[in-house]
């Protein structure tokens, strides 16, 4: 597997561990060790927060799995607005070794991981 795109909701809990799920499988697919598997889905599952904090009520995911792992969400739909999201943002920069985000006024609308 080289790329892989998924949509999902977030305004409900479930959709968000569906995402986590995805992530998992998509290290496994690339045959991550444990550590680089949770380090990721965490990652993953932060970015999704960090994009409902800013008011999106969709994720597009897609991950790419050609050099190394690496992840790029973006939000969908909603109502877009600035958000506190320092706690989310320093974990997962303190998790990847790499980490771009697209910011407008405030409003994230873009988190890309790599790990």
């Amino acid at each position: 597997m080289r790329q892989f795109t998924v949509e999902f909701h977030l305004c409900d809990s479930e959709y968000m561990t569906a995402l986590r799920l995805v992530a998992g499988a998509v290290c496994s697919a690339a045959n991550a060790n444990i550590d680089v598997l949770e380090d990721f889905k965490v990652c993953v599952t932060e970015s999704a927060l960090v994009l409902r904090n800013c008011g999106f009520d969709k994720v597009r995911a897609e991950f790419q799995t050609a050099n190394g792992l690496s992840c790029t969400l973006s939000g969908i739909g909603g109502n877009p607005c600035a958000g506190n999201n320092e706690f989310s943002l320093s974990l997962i920069r303190a998790l990847v070794t790499g980490c771009g985000i697209k910011s407008d006024d405030g409003v994230i609308s873009k988190v890309t991981i790599k790990i």
